[in-house]
């Protein structure tokens, strides 16, 4: 199985470094003429995952015509971009291997609803989990959810991207495992905010536990399971995002905890702090759904620019309740 990879940035670069282990030729499309140039040049992609020697298995391009040689498809462009890059390929019904985390501005969709409307014949799968691409790429142990509804492709995408250190858990269960990576990152601006405002660990970890019941409301009145949500897609990856500067979230969090705009910090990112994005649509799809949740809220009344002294005491007034 020939994998192609959509996205040149540290993520996709690190799962093209998963799917050339073994020296398995794979095919990565970066939007970034110097990614290319990079890659295919000097084995690194100095740009945005400048610590690891990439495997000489993978070829970089710009061209997304030549993704037609590959028999599956890694989508690793940001959500926002995601259904425009996908009306430029001809997919003709392979599968797609969703590695976006969020939710469509405007339209609210899911990852897996934006490539169902955009190729209606291929197969959907996501992997998502606890993931540093750092540390993926370097071949540090890692551990993912697989999800995908179809029993052979998943097992045969877990055989193909699996390897010594990176070891797929498989499920069914795909809207909940894109529920769990879309709402941790909202959750990792708010537990930044408390590292970056001095607030303590007490409120990280109290900020934690009720952020995950946030998740799990939300992931359940969206369709998906609370054992998906509790597993590596959703409690894993919310434990690591909310923990770590190497979390784009996280570290956007810190720095408006510390005082800066939200603005001023998203202005100066070559990255994507996806949270930022999912924010005011997770807040408006919960409203549409009936299903509270106050850290999102606090999380979009900051970005807006309120205070952050204002937003704690709101949170903390909140009216006492059986812990659900």
């Amino acid at each position: 199985m020939k994998i192609g990879v959509i996205g040149g940035g540290a993520w996709g670069t690190a799962l093209a470094q998963v799917a050339a282990q073994g020296g398995e030729p794979v095919l990565l499309w970066a939007r970034e003429a110097p990614v290319v140039a990079s890659i295919n040049a000097d084995r690194v992609n100095a740009m945005f995952l400048d610590r690891v020697r990439l495997s000489a298995a993978i070829r970089a391009t710009e061209d997304l015509g030549d993704l037609a040689a590959c028999d599956a498809l890694l989508v690793v462009v940001p959500t926002q971009h995601v259904a425009g890059v996908l009306a430029q390929i001809e997919v003709a019904g392979r599968p797609l291997v969703l590695c976006a985390k969020g939710i469509e501005a405007g339209t609210q969709r899911l990852v897996s609803e934006i490539a169902a409307d955009a190729c209606p014949d291929s197969p959907i799968a996501v992997l998502s989990g606890p993931t540093f691409a750092h540390e993926v790429a370097a071949g540090k142990p890692t551990a993912v959810t697989l999800a995908c509804g179809d029993k052979a492709l998943r097992e045969a995408l877990a055989d193909r991207l699996s390897g010594p250190a990176l070891r797929p858990y498989l499920s069914d269960d795909v809207i909940g495992a894109e529920i769990g990576g879309a709402v941790k990152n909202v959750l990792a601006i708010a537990c930044g905010v408390v590292e970056g405002a001095g607030l303590g660990l007490n409120a990280r970890a109290a900020l934690i536990a009720r952020g995950f019941a946030e998740m799990t409301r939300f992931g359940l009145a969206r369709g998906g399971r609370a054992e998906t949500l509790a597993g590596l897609s959703g409690l894993g990856d919310l434990v690591l995002t909310c923990s770590s500067t190497n979390s784009r979230n996280f570290s956007l969090g810190v720095g408006i905890g510390s005082g800066r705009s939200a603005a001023d910090l998203l202005a100066d990112r070559r990255t994507v702090a996806e949270g930022a994005f999912t924010a005011p649509v997770l807040r408006a799809a919960a409203a549409a759904a009936g299903v509270d949740m106050p850290v999102t809220e606090a999380v979009c009344a900051l970005l807006e620019g309120a205070h952050v002294t204002a937003i704690v005491e709101r949170l903390l007034a909140r009216p006492l309740k059986v812990e659900a």
